[in-house]
């Protein structure tokens, strides 16, 4: 997809989010309905989901796609360095990604965007994959923490 029709769908998105999630409510069902747009409205994201931080754990939140890692081993993979690194990551091809940790063998690239509290706290992370190698740009991380402050 072109950066032009992506910022355009990326907009669009987030323009239907801001709709949805005017009023305050639940953290997991916020999240919920975040992976649920993107998963419907992004057809090249393979798995779209939550890692929340639990008494010092990475589990699963709210996602869609195969059944994920239900546990991610401490200070390994993708979603960790972003959480340990305090910043977004885009990996063009996992397997080339010291520790990552392989849920599913079809994922091929990564983004993973950290989720912050209303104090700065980092609490989670969005984790999109993609079956497809170099997927993830600029673009998807710019418009992926946009929407995880609606959260």
């Amino acid at each position: 997809m072109n950066t032009d029709r992506k910022n355009g769908r990326y907009q669009r998105i987030y323009e239907q989010l801001q709709k949805l999630l005017l009023k305050p409510g639940n953290a997991l069902s916020r999240m919920a309905t975040v992976v649920a747009v993107l998963s419907q409205k992004m057809d090249y994201f393979f798995w779209t989901g939550f890692y929340l931080l639990d008494d010092g754990e990475l589990i699963v939140g709210p996602y869609q796609g195969p059944v994920a890692c239900q546990l991610l081993a401490k200070d390994t993979g993708v979603c960790w360095a972003a959480i340990n690194q305090k910043e977004s990551i885009i990996v063009p091809d996992v397997h080339q990604f010291p520790g990552h940790i392989a849920c599913d063998s079809r994922s091929n690239s990564e983004i993973v965007v950290p989720l912050r509290n209303a104090s700065g706290q980092i609490i989670g992370v969005l984790d999109v994959d993609s079956k497809d190698y170099h997927s993830f740009d600029e673009s998807d991380r710019i418009w992926l923490e946009k929407m995880v402050n609606l959260i």
